[in-house]
C-alpha cells in the first residue's frame, strides 16, 4: 500500500523483525533531512506537528531530543515521559510486594503521574513512540542500541542524548498514539523483550548489583502467580460472559507464559 500510494517513499523489507532500535537505524541512515523523526507505526500526525516541532528545535538549540504529548484513541493524555527506573520502581509491580506499599514512592516517581499535563519541560525519559531530533544530536549520541529488542532502547537513547542536551517534553504539540495495536497481536514477544530491555537498562545505567539480583529473584518468583491470576481471571470472565475482558486475560497469560517458557534466560542473562 505505501508503494502503490506513496511513490516517493523509501519503503525497505526485511526478511525478519529486527527490532525496533535496529529499524530506526534503518531508517535513519537512509533519511537525507537536517532532523530525523522516530515515529511508531499506531499513529496519527495531524497538520502542522512536524513544522511545530521542527520550529521548537530551531529556536531551542539546546534541545536535543523533543517529544509531543502522546493522545489515545479516545483524545486522553497518554504518559508521554517519565523518570529512568530504578529497581525500587519496578518491584512494586511485583504482586508478591505491591500490597506492602514499600515501594510505592519510586514506582509514582518513576511513572510521573499526573505530570503529562505540564507544560514544555526537561524531563529524563521521553516514549520512544514519537521522537524528534536532530540529525547532527542523533550522530554523536546515537546511534539506538541495537542490543535492545523491544523495550528499553528510548530510555537508553534519551540517557545518552541528556549527557550533552536537554531531553524536552513539549505538549504544545500533540500526537495521536493508539497505543500497542500492533504489539498487542505478539503479546508475548513484546512483553518478553520488554522486560528485558528494561532490567538491561538498569544495568547498564549502573543499578547496584544487589538490587538488580533482588529484583530478577523477585520477578522470577512472581511471574506464576501473574500467570496464576491472569489464568483465574480468565476463568472467571468467561463464566460470566465477558468475552472482551477474558481475552484480554487470554493475551495477559500468554505475555506470562511466553516470558517463562522463553524469555527467562535472556532476563538472568540482561
Amino acid at each position: 500500500m505505501v508503494a502503490a500510494s506513496f511513490p516517493g517513499v523509501v519503503v525497505v523489507r526485511n526478511g525478519t523483525n529486527r527490532g525496533f532500535a535496529a529499524a530506526n537505524n534503518q531508517a535513519a541512515a537512509l533519511a537525507r533531512g537536517r532532523y530525523l523523526f522516530f515515529l511508531n507505526n499506531d499513529t496519527l500526525v495531524p497538520a502542522g506537528a512536524l513544522r511545530r516541532l521542527r520550529d521548537y528545535a530551531r529556536a531551542h538549540p539546546e534541545a536535543g531530543l523533543i517529544g509531543p504529548r502522546l493522545r489515545d484513541g479516545r483524545g486522553r493524555t497518554q504518559l508521554s515521559f517519565r523518570a529512568r527506573p530504578t529497581a525500587g520502581a519496578l518491584l512494586h509491580r511485583l504482586s508478591l510486594l505491591r500490597w506492602t506499599g514499600l515501594f510505592r514512592g519510586a514506582y509514582r516517581r518513576y511513572r510521573a503521574r499526573g505530570s503529562a499535563l505540564a507544560g514544555t519541560r526537561s524531563v529524563e525519559v521521553l516514549m520512544g513512540a514519537a521522537l524528534f531530533v536532530r540529525r547532527r544530536v542523533f550522530r554523536a549520541c546515537g546511534p539506538w542500541d541495537e542490543g535492545y529488542v523491544f523495550g528499553g532502547e528510548d530510555m537508553d537513547l534519551c540517557a545518552r542524548v541528556a549527557r550533552n542536551f536537554a531531553v524536552v517534553y513539549h505538549p504544545d504539540v500533540e500526537i495521536t498514539h493508539y497505543g500497542r495495536v500492533s504489539s498487542r497481536q505478539r503479546n508475548g514477544y513484546a512483553h518478553t523483550h520488554t522486560v528485558v530491555g528494561i532490567t538491561r537498562f538498569l544495568r547498564r545505567s549502573g543499578c547496584p548489583r544487589p538490587a538488580l539480583w533482588c529484583y530478577k529473584v523477585g520477578l522470577t518468583l512472581d511471574a506464576p502467580l501473574q500467570g496464576a491470576g491472569h489464568a483465574l481471571q480468565w476463568l472467571w470472565r468467561c463464566g460470566r460472559g465477558q468475552h472482551a475482558k477474558a481475552r484480554r486475560s487470554w493475551r495477559g497469560l500468554c505475555a506470562i507464559g511466553h516470558f517463562l517458557t522463553r524469555g527467562l534466560v535472556a532476563f538472568w542473562k540482561a
